[in-house]
């Protein structure tokens, strides 16, 4: 199967630093992974390679057959690669389907396009996304006043209107409560196939519940990679990261 993302030989240095060495990592169409590694081993600035926010020293990355090595984060985007960070943007100010018919059309200007009426297609596709996330009964509230949860949600589902062909994750269940965390795994397990799905995270048993395959980077390089099974009981893994 042809890959749809291709990280080939990257390396990124900050003042001498090396924050990603000759790394060099492949995506599948529809997959689900998990990247995961102790703090300064470079997923971050994979994210922002990947994202176009921080441009290598050395190497390529090919998406979806197109070399975005040098490409703005804006043409990337537009490529069909979505970011979300640790901590949620959403609009406080807007309601749940206002924040999501935002991001569905696009960069028109916020009055304009709350005052143009949805198409069809538009309104199917908004209507998806709140069941995907939970967040049906939510519609017509305000963004501000949902739980942390809540609003990771949806700003999970503001990406998803733009119809990605990937979506990375950054730390999706930190802060949240138990029943947050499995609803979480729902989500992020229903969108694999139709996208591919990256998400960096540090709980374990969080990563254990939805991966099929571990990336685990250490120094700015792959230390391992395997199902969660094998990188945990991978003797290097276990020296630098889960511990003995």
């Amino acid at each position: 199967m042809t890959a749809l993302l291709d990280v080939e030989k990257v390396t990124v240095s900050f003042d001498g630093f090396r924050a990603l060495d000759e790394l060099t990592l492949s995506l599948a169409p529809g997959e689900l992974r998990c990247i995961v590694g102790p703090n300064g081993a470079g997923k971050t600035t994979l994210m922002d390679v990947i994202t176009g926010k921080t441009r290598p020293d050395s190497g390529r990355v090919h998406f979806a057959g197109r070399d975005v090595t040098r490409m703005s984060e804006h043409e990337i985007v537009a490529l069909g690669i979505g970011r979300k960070f640790q901590r949620p943007t959403v609009f406080p100010n807007h309601t749940v389907f206002e924040n999501l018919e935002l991001n569905i059309r696009g960069s028109k200007g916020v009055f304009r396009m709350l005052l143009a009426r949805l198409s069809a297609e538009e309104r199917g596709a908004i209507d998806k996304t709140l069941e995907l996330t939970g967040l049906t009964d939510f519609s017509d509230q305000l963004a501000g006043l949902l739980s942390h949860g809540q609003k990771q949600w949806l700003e999970i589902g503001m990406l998803l209107v733009q119809r990605p062909k990937m979506l990375l994750v950054d730390e999706p269940v930190a802060g949240m409560t138990q029943q947050e965390i499995e609803r979480t795994e729902e989500i992020l397990a229903s969108l694999a196939g139709e996208h591919t799905v990256v998400v960096v995270e540090h709980d374990m048993d969080f990563v254990r519940s939805i991966a099929s395959t571990v990336t685990v980077l250490h120094e700015g390089r792959v230390l391992a990679e395997g199902s969660m099974s094998e990188v945990q009981n991978d003797p290097r893994v276990i020296e630098v990261y889960l511990g003995a």
